[in-house]
């Protein structure tokens, strides 16, 4: 029997993005972690044989001391896609013109970075607009990957809240980090965005278990391990199991920080799981792989995309209002 085709990306958020959207001072400065992350990424990977898409942020494409680590991902055979340029979560909250102006100068940065045009845009902490699709179709990309199914996003917010030095301005501009409520109501396989005149757009959501709109992205997973690994190792299972029962496409989602421990980036000590070395993080992964690799063919998104969009593709249509949800 033929394994589904799954879908495997990481986003590629930057030291920097974390202090940011935390509220850290320095972050301006741009500190970065990428030459430490990427070669783990690209080692274990090309240990596993598999290959992904690391969606990039156009800010850390602009800047030459990432040109190297960046251009080694292509050179690997991966894919790269668009996360924004200045990865601010609350993208949803701006103007079309302004959406326009962070897709265009974070593509043109990153296929100046890595030789490669991105087909596919992620936002940061899955935010997402009607503008936002609007303006990805109009620029020519394939798929948009930003949307989260689940319930559990605002609570999410209260404990990023509760654990940063927000002030409340940054608070109300961060009001809708993660989503909220109404994201269980989005479709958890791929579906097409109706947009006026006929036109649509793919969307890939990150996947979440069916049924029941729980998160099963790799940072999730890592949580649920901290308490029991053989739990953890079931849920994922009960997972796969639905999403092939129902014929659910898998998008399974990497970050950053499931390579990398407070060793390796002590300034984001504060951040969840980050107690947790990287050495124990990857066993964890490779566990996780296993099961993945044994009931999919894991591919990058851009493979993925292609094979639900041709053909017999996904036959969920999506009307999209001017904000979305």
């Amino acid at each position: 029997m033929t394994k589904p085709l799954a879908a495997l990306s990481l986003d590629l958020d930057n030291q920097w993005s974390y202090m940011k959207t935390h509220g850290d001072a320095g972050w301006e400065s741009f500190p970065s972690y990428l030459d430490v992350l990427i070669p783990e990424a690209l080692e274990f990977c090309e240990g596993r044989g598999l290959k992904m898409t690391f969606f990039v942020v156009g800010q850390d494409a602009a800047l030459d001391k990432n040109r190297g680590a960046l251009a080694a991902i292509t050179e690997h055979g991966h894919d790269v896609g668009n996360h924004s340029h200045r990865h601010e979560p609350w993208l949803h909250l701006y103007p079309r013109e302004k959406i326009r102006e962070e897709i265009l100068s974070a593509g043109k940065a990153i296929e100046n970075a890595t030789g490669r045009k991105p087909s596919g845009f992620r936002g940061p902490g899955f935010s997402w607009s009607g503008d936002l699709i609007s303006v990805l179709k109009e620029l020519g990309y394939r798929y948009d990957a930003s949307t989260l199914p689940t319930w559990i996003g605002p609570l999410g917010r209260l404990y990023y809240f509760w654990k940063s030095d927000l002030t409340p301005e940054e608070k109300r501009d961060r009001k809708k980090l993660f989503g909220g409520l109404g994201e269980a109501l989005l479709p958890v396989k791929p579906y097409f965005w109706a947009l006026p005149g006929g036109e649509r757009l793919l969307e890939l959501p990150v996947t979440t278990m069916p049924f029941f709109r729980v998160p099963i992205h790799f940072s999730y997973l890592l949580y649920l391990a901290r308490y029991s690994e053989a739990a953890m190792l079931a849920y994922l299972g009960t997972a796969v199991t639905l999403c092939r029962l129902t014929g659910t496409g898998l998008s399974f989602l990497l970050h950053p920080l499931d390579f990398l421990g407070a060793r390796e980036v002590p300034g984001l000590a504060f951040f969840p799981g980050m107690d947790i070395m990287k050495e124990k993080k990857q066993r964890t992964l490779a566990k996780v792989m296993d099961v993945l690799s044994a009931r999919f063919r894991l591919a990058p998104m851009d493979v993925y995309a292609e094979t639900w969009a041709a053909g017999n593709g996904p036959a969920a249509v999506r009307s999209l209002g001017k904000k979305g949800t």
